[in-house]
């Protein structure tokens, strides 16, 4: 039976929810808004299939990629919808285009993010562009393996951890025709401080019962460009409610100084590629001192080709992209490839109080990071970018 006794073993990945026989595991968020499985000690049969599957039993085996490139899509429109160098679009378009199912992080009408699936092209902006909350996985394993055992082509994007999952629920059955993409993870948020972030934007000023209600949430808008992208949200009816550069904004100044992580982003076990997905992508922030010539301002991605698999899939498509081979080397200095990151020393602080600042969440954000946070980010993303 499956114990949670070190919050930092367990990624939230919902794998052993869904592979118990007698459904007596459930997901419950703890104070700080993560979901952690409970068992139902009366219905459990002590099978120990939750223990199998647990994607932080066993590690995996570090893996270097069989190649890398450097990839921006030739296509403006998609660049621009894209958080990065629209490399997935046409992953997932290729794989639409067979009659198949593409999985990905969307939000659901509250604005919480959530896995699930598209079955047409008109649909697949929802799962378009990062969303820098903790999805909740919900039944999707379930349905990825329903889909595949119909002969149907799966493309699954998610975490490294949550990859991890699914492999592990499939047993690490190997399925033809399942594509599995991943990328390299700063770390996933708490959906209860995304929640009351977006609340406190939604009030009025002066009418704090009245709220605002939202059209377009973009965590990674390129108005300004690639590299400053803002935090951007739109009323309905399309005026703006904020545009904010991501070293300004609050919610995710929290994120990059990692105020509110998951316990188990500190521990990562899914560093180097264990995931074993078929890609990995990335931002190629450090581009421009690698090739000059393929640095631009709308995006760039770094895209590891890891299985024959997905060297085949990408291969299919590479005249949609303008694109160089890089090196292993060239992308090791891109600090998500090999380190995990480390909690901000004020998170105890922070998840302490959150309840006395329900109302006020974006004050206390700003108190845990200090004065000093919009120097000190400048100067963390300009060591990712290379400037």
């Amino acid at each position: 039976m499956l114990a949670i006794t070190d919050k930092a073993k367990c990624c939230g990945c919902n794998a052993c929810v869904q592979i118990c026989p007698q459904k007596c595991i459930e997901m419950n968020p703890d104070s700080e808004g993560f979901l952690y499985p409970k068992t139902s000690k009366e219905n459990c049969i002590q099978c120990g299939l939750c223990e199998r599957v647990c994607p932080l039993g066993e590690p995996k085996s570090k893996r270097e990629p069989k190649e890398i490139l450097a990839a921006t899509n030739k296509n403006e429109h998609i660049l621009d919808k894209s958080s990065s160098g629209g490399v997935f679009y046409e992953l997932a378009l290729e794989t639409l285009a067979k009659n198949g199912v593409v999985f990905g992080a969307m939000f659901d009408k509250q604005w919480n993010v959530k896995h699930s699936y598209v079955e047409n092209i008109s649909d697949l902006e929802k799962i378009l562009t990062s969303k820098y909350v903790q999805s909740e996985i919900g039944d999707t394993y379930t349905l990825v393996r329903d889909f595949l055992k119909q002969g149907r082509e799966v493309l699954f994007c998610g975490t490294p951890c949550q990859i991890a999952g699914l492999t592990g629920f499939l047993r690490n059955n190997i399925y033809s025709n399942l594509i599995i993409v991943d990328f390299l993870c700063h770390g996933v948020p708490s959906p209860k401080v995304w929640k009351l972030y977006l609340n406190a934007i939604c009030k009025k000023p002066f009418y704090r019962v009245k709220t605002i209600e939202i059209s377009t949430i973009n965590f990674r808008s390129k108005n300004t460009s690639w590299r400053n992208f803002s935090f951007l949200a739109i009323q309905k009816g399309g005026k703006l409610l904020l545009n904010e550069q991501h070293c300004k904004n609050a919610y995710m100044q929290g994120f990059l100084n990692d105020l509110y992580l998951r316990p188990s982003c500190h521990e990562c076990k899914f560093k180097r590629f264990q995931s074993q997905s078929d890609l990995t992508l990335a931002d190629y922030w450090g581009i421009a001192r690698v090739n000059s010539n393929y640095d631009n301002k709308k995006g760039v991605s770094m895209v590891f080709i890891n299985t024959t698999k997905g060297e085949s899939l990408l291969h299919g498509i590479k005249d949609r992209f303008k694109y160089i081979q890089t090196s292993f080397e060239d992308t090791l200095s891109n600090n998500g490839l090999n380190e995990h990151t480390h909690p901000h020393p004020q998170r105890a602080f922070f998840f302490a109080n959150l309840t006395s600042h329900e109302n006020n969440i974006i004050k206390l954000i700003n108190k845990c990071i200090g004065k000093s946070a919009y120097k000190n980010l400048l100067k963390k993303v300009a060591h990712k970018l290379h400037i």
